[in-house]
Formats: C-alpha cells, structure tokens, sequence
C-alpha cells in the first residue's frame, strides 16, 4: 500500500561532529562523509569515511596526505573536489575521483549533495582567487569553504567560516543575516585566540540573527 497523502518519509537522523579547523564529518545510517580534511585538521580526519568532499585547494582544506589515508583505508571511498584538488589525485584513484562545480548534484555516503558557488572570497585584489564548491548536504547543513555563499535554497544549519584572512567579522554577521539558517556552528576557526572567541561568541550570537554554537574539536550532536 501507498504512503497516505500528506505524510512524509521520515529521515534518517545526521550525527555533526567538529573536527579542528574547517574538517567535519557529517554521519547518517552509519556512513561517514568528511569534509575538508586539510592540514590543520587531525591527521586522522579522513580515516574511516565513506566519502571526502573538499572545498578548494588550499592547504588548510585539503592536504594530500589525509586524503590518501582515507581513501587508502577503503578502496570503495570516493573523493568529491574542484579540478585543481582532483587532478592531483585521479591518476593514483582511477575511477574514484570526481570533479565538481556549480550546480552539480551527486550522492556520497548515502548524502544527497549539491553544488553551490565558483571562487574563493578576495584575499586581495593582487591574489588571484581560485574555485570554491559549498556543498549543501540533504538540502540542509551548508558547508561553504571560503566563500561566504548565499545558495538557492534555504539552509537549515550552516557551517560558518567564522575567522580568517579575506573576512571581517561583520562580513560574517551580515553573511549570518542574509542566510538566515536555523542554526550555524563555527568552522575555520584555528586562527582564532581564546582570547577573542568570547567576543565573536558574543556579537555573532547577538547580532547575527540566528542560533549561533560552537563545538570544541571531538564534540558531537545530533541535527
């Protein structure tokens, strides 16, 4: 028998654990996607995925060495990235290696994903930017990479860059309120002091218009 009109499939529960820096691993229906495990993140970060998706190149987002020991680790991991991440990695993962850009749509690790952005956010008019895919994961929990991009869909809970060189923390509030999620969780966050946490903890929870939490690195909940 049919669904009765009006009900809805239920989903399964997503586990959000924080991982150092911009690394998180998002868990469903015991599958694990990983997302930019770079070179701050823990030199773990990629073991046991079921899946890796990274932003951009940048050191911090993607490190070869972690990537190779997550797909190392299983033969059936696939790695989702830009051309530049993919085209230094396919040649030793024939078959597994994906390149992706805006508006692509694809499944990894049972995740539903979509493409959302093409460059990184100006460091400075004299660095030239480079590509930057946000993924927007079952149309919910937003990772942007270094962009501060605005998807064409809503945003439930939003990974938010919350520190670094090409943003000012009132770019980062305006970003907070022109989104709207329901719920946003500090990533790109290695730079930042403990001495200044307090302060973005105040203005962005004040400010920002949304449900504004910070997770130290290792801790988890359920989304």
């Amino acid at each position: 028998m049919g669904k009765e009109s009006g009900t809805r499939e239920r989903r399964s529960p997503v586990r959000f654990t924080k991982r150092k820096h911009s690394c998180v691993w998002l868990e469903k229906d015991g599958r694990r996607l990983v997302i930019d495990p770079g070179g701050f993140s823990e030199d773990d970060a990629a073991i046991g995925a079921d899946a890796i998706l990274v932003t951009h190149e940048h050191m911090d987002h993607f490190n070869e060495g972690r990537l190779r020991a997550g797909l190392d680790a299983d033969p059936a991991v696939g790695l989702w990235a830009p051309r530049s991440v993919t085209d230094l990695m396919a040649a030793a993962y024939p078959g597994r290696v994906h390149t992706v850009g805006h508006g692509d749509t694809f499944t990894a690790a049972g995740f539903d994903v979509q493409v959302h952005g093409e460059l990184h956010a100006v460091i400075h008019p004299d660095i030239p930017r480079i590509a930057n895919s946000g993924y927007l994961v079952d149309g919910s929990v937003f990772h942007p990479g270094d962009a501060l991009t605005v998807p064409e869909a809503p945003v439930d809970t939003l990974m938010l860059p919350v520190m670094a060189p090409w943003s000012r923390l009132a770019d980062v509030i305006d970003y907070l309120r022109e989104l709207r999620p329901r719920r946003a969780y500090d990533v790109h966050d290695a730079l930042l002091t403990d001495l200044a946490r307090p302060v973005y903890d105040g203005l962005l929870g004040s400010l920002g218009g949304a449900g504004h939490g910070r997770l130290a690195a290792g801790e988890s909940l359920e989304l």
